[in-house]
């Protein structure tokens, strides 16, 4: 396994493109994409991002294995039925995909749909659904980059039964775990692991405590030692990054802190 730091710890302290170098000065070799707005969805962006990047590699070499973007800018409607929003949101999504392409990544971290009337019992079109995923997949995996739904609790993957009913019919669908979500979603990440499989292609690491409340990895009460072991029973050997929120930690030393211990845990589940 190999660990790395989204950019999106970073969100609301700097732009998306200003946290590639301090996350090669932390000595993370790897990470992800936050893209924060539309006007990251562009080739000039791109080549902005690709120029920092190069910078960042004069301190350590650093890759880029992900994007994400907003979600609700554009991806809930990549399930609408009505043509004219799927058309817009598809065609935003393009322009994502073709970002991730431009800089290098090689998986696309996805939202989709959200649940915002959260007391009502959503009854899911899976073949609806299925059809749009598989359109996703395809258009990103013509670019070199591998779609995978990421466990989010307040949108339609809040449950593991809902990627075990969409696996069957996505046979090219990845995912993503985000075991602060997990919590979020009030079940266990196991679950989770149980589903995915064979099929997990990146790892979103956060802390909390024990009432729930996020934290950055170290400062919590999550067993990171236990989790990177069931991580290789199932045969994980991918991405693991840590993606915390802004508010969770004070400065670079924080992150520091937390990457160190990350990589001791990661260490120690070896033995």
């Amino acid at each position: 396994m190999e660990l790395g730091i989204s950019t999106a710890s970073y969100f609301t302290r700097m732009y998306t493109e200003q946290a590639l170098i301090p996350i090669a000065k932390l000595g993370a070799s790897v990470c992800e994409v936050f893209l924060a707005t539309r006007s990251e969805y562009t080739d000039e962006f791109s080549n902005v991002l690709l120029g920092e990047l190069k910078k960042a590699n004069e301190i350590t070499p650093l890759r880029i294995h992900s994007v994400h973007a907003l979600t609700n800018q554009f991806e809930p409607e990549l399930f609408s039925r009505n043509d004219r929003a799927y058309a817009d949101a598809l065609e935003t999504f393009v322009e994502v995909l073709k970002v991730a392409q431009n800089i290098g990544a090689t998986h696309y971290t996805f939202h989709g749909a959200t649940m915002l009337k959260r007391a009502v019992k959503y009854n899911f079109d899976f073949d609806h659904i299925s059809k749009r995923v598989n359109r996703l997949v395809e258009l990103a995996g013509v670019r070199g980059v591998k779609f995978c739904y990421e466990n989010v609790h307040w949108t339609y993957f809040s449950h593991p039964s809902y990627f075990a009913a969409l696996k069957d019919l996505c046979p090219d669908l990845g995912c993503t775990l985000d075991i602060k979500q997990a919590r979020q979603s009030g079940i266990d990440y196991t679950e989770y692991l149980d589903v995915m499989k064979d099929r997990l292609q990146t790892v979103h690491l956060c802390d909390y405590d024990e009432e729930g409340k996020t934290a950055i990895p170290g400062r919590g009460s999550f067993d990171f030692v236990t989790f990177f072991k069931r991580l290789r029973d199932i045969g994980y050997d991918g991405v693991c990054l840590l993606e915390v929120y802004a508010k969770d930690y004070k400065n670079d030393d924080d992150l520091k802190n937390s990457y160190e211990f990350l990589k001791d845990c990661l260490e120690r589940s070896l033995t």
